[in-house]
């Protein structure tokens, strides 16, 4: 049986590409924070508004986009630029929102990462199909 802490290690991996495929086209992705073009799978992050240390928010999509090594490692996030960004996306006042949904205390035990880990392999599976990438 799987550690938690491998589950989530693993989790994180299949959720990053998850969102790193949501937001491609022809397997191109658009940085959603300085607008640089890259490969899904080359210099390409899942980005978060509020940190991943933040588990509220850690796995919620509207927190996460596709950044760029630079902007999300090099340039901490960028997280004014994020905040803009998702507001534009979803809404004035989504930024907020999450800062505030990320201060919430959240747990997840065992049978939440297995069931996550289940939904985002297969919407990883579904995504490639539909869009045609491999």
């Amino acid at each position: 049986m799987k550690s938690i802490s491998k589950l989530k290690k693993e989790l994180d991996k299949w959720f990053s590409l998850y969102i790193r495929l949501r937001d491609s086209h022809n397997g191109l992705v658009q940085c959603f924070t300085c607008g640089v073009v890259k490969h899904y799978k080359k210099g390409m992050q899942c980005g978060h508004f509020q940190s991943r240390r933040f588990m509220a928010t850690r796995y919620d999509e509207k927190n996460c986009s596709a950044q760029c090594v630079a902007c999300n490692m090099f340039r901490a996030g960028e997280q004014y630029r994020f905040a803009l960004a998702i507001d534009a996306k979803y809404g004035e006042g989504t930024a907020e929102d999450l800062q505030y949904k990320a201060r919430q205390i959240q747990k997840f035990a065992r049978s939440d990462y297995e069931d996550k880990l289940t939904y985002y392999k297969e919407a990883v599976k579904n995504l490639k199909k539909e869009k045609g990438i491999e």
